[in-house]
């Protein structure tokens, strides 16, 4: 079960270097306006208060999305027919908060768990920071983004929770994406859920929002592996899920 607030606090701990980077920003701004002219000390005033106010709103933001928006409950998967006595397959790229609660919600499926997580070539030290302070799901085994252990038509239904955005290069994504097509059943889904490139979380998270990937970005990458958005859903304005069929197979 998760703790109060342990999504902003996780944030905080795990990126901890820029809210540190920014007090001492600011500290430092501060601490020069005193021996700028007083016709100066004004733009460093607004330009403090707008780190300091960029940085609470980012805050802020994140505790409604990941712990008062329902994201981790997962009740908006109730919305998208997820079969029973199914294959269900979860894949994280590092930090897994969703299969415990996944299992609890499908008892009667079986859940593969799979982490992508490559330390060569995903290098943010947040996921690093993860994933020494939270264990790996039980049973959770490593994968790569290029082959997949699976044979063809195996899965129902695939989770990439807030993972898939991690794997940066885009001819790299694809070949993943095709990839899971390959698992893929015929009538299966895939749900890939993440924040866009966008203005409400520009808004939000500010330069931290260039992390993200845009909606246009999102549909080459699906497209050109072979899918269909079957449906979109915005839990918050804040995050997208997108339902992927292969092309041809939507109902």
């Amino acid at each position: 079960m998760r703790k109060p607030f342990q999504g902003v606090v996780n944030i905080i701990r795990f990126n901890w270097h820029f809210y540190a980077l920014a007090i001492v920003l600011v500290g430092l701004m501060f601490i020069a306006g005193g021996f700028l002219p007083v016709s100066l000390r004004l733009y460093i005033i607004v330009l403090a208060s707008l780190i300091t106010t960029s940085t609470f709103i980012s805050l802020l933001v994140s505790a409604y999305v990941y712990d008062f928006s329902g994201l981790y409950t997962l009740s908006w998967l109730d919305s998208l027919a997820i079969p029973q006595a199914a294959t269900l397959i979860n894949i994280n790229a590092g930090f897994d908060e969703t299969s415990s609660t996944l299992a609890d919600k499908y008892p009667g499926n079986q859940l593969l768990v799979y982490d992508f997580y490559d330390a060569e070539k995903h290098t943010e030290v947040s996921i690093e920071r993860a994933r020494k302070a939270y264990s790996a799901y039980p049973g959770t085994m490593p994968i790569t983004t290029t082959s997949l252990p699976f044979a063809a038509n195996f899965a129902d239904v695939i989770f990439l929770i807030l993972a898939a955005h991690e794997i940066r290069s885009d001819a790299e994504r694809i070949v993943f994406f095709k990839e899971l097509h390959r698992v893929l059943k015929p009538a299966g889904k895939i749900i890939v859920t993440e924040h866009l490139r966008d203005m409400p979380n520009f808004l939000a998270y500010n330069i931290g929002f260039f992390h993200f990937m845009s909606k246009r970005k999102w549909q080459e990458t699906f497209a050109g592996a072979g899918y269909a958005i079957q449906q979109e859903i915005k839990l918050t304005p804040f995050i997208t899920t997108f339902t992927l069929f292969k092309n041809g197979t939507a109902s």
